[in-house]
């Protein structure tokens, strides 16, 4: 896997606003590093362009690894995971008392292929909200 150079993942935090592209976890709520992903990794032919990273949770970011679709347990069909290049948020995601619903079956696949539904996860996005630290 290739190094990304440090004004690439510069300018990747700063397009991102300092947040989690899966989560929208806000940086500054501490924690792991964040890193840079690979949306479509290496190992699946994608580049270190740019438009071709994002900026993710440690936690996420693992969860994901070179994972690039999953079966989605409501259709049964095989789906692509979420791309905040070319997807969204909104159109396939939701948040409700902190909890992070897929509302598309890439939502779904992308939600379970990360585990954004960990109590912690939960809590802590429920804590973040509550103090104003999430959008």
């Amino acid at each position: 896997m290739s190094r990304v150079p440090q004004s690439i993942r510069e300018q990747v935090q700063k397009r991102a606003q300092k947040r989690c592209e899966y989560c929208r976890r806000p940086e500054i709520a501490g924690g792991f590093s964040y890193q840079v992903d690979h949306v479509i990794p290496e190992k699946h032919l994608g580049s270190s362009e740019i438009n071709n990273l994002a900026w993710a949770c440690f936690k996420y970011n693992n969860a994901k690894s070179t994972d690039i679709s999953s079966y989605d347990v409501d259709t049964g069909a095989l789906t692509l995971l979420y791309n905040p290049r070319t997807q969204g948020w909104d159109e396939h995601f939701e948040i409700l008392e902190g909890v992070i619903i897929g509302k598309t079956p890439i939502g779904r696949v992308t939600a379970r292929i990360l585990e954004m539904h960990s109590p912690q996860q939960i809590g802590d996005r429920r804590s973040l909200i509550e103090d104003g630290l999430w959008d």
